[in-house]
């Protein structure tokens, strides 16, 4: 994974989804983000969430249970 930070992750997202709440979402990916360092699991299959597809989501899931993709050396997580 390639690390973000909260605010470039945010704007890049804005960019490309029209229709997103820039000050709820950073709420979201900090909330995400936190729950992730606190040991968050992902519900299906117990591996660390991925923050920032569980701060869109709005469900604590891990990289793959979001995407059905095991290979995530070319995405995105916030740090």
């Amino acid at each position: 994974m390639e690390p973000i930070t909260v605010e470039k992750y945010a704007d890049m997202v804005m960019q490309n989804n029209k229709g997103y709440n820039r000050a709820d979402l950073v709420k979201s990916l900090r909330a995400a983000l936190a729950a992730k360092r606190n040991g968050a699991k992902c519900m299906i299959c117990g591996q660390p969430i991925w923050a920032a597809g569980s701060a869109i989501t709005g469900e604590n899931l891990c990289f793959t249970c979001t995407t059905g993709e095991a290979e995530d050396s070319e995405d995105y997580e916030i740090v």
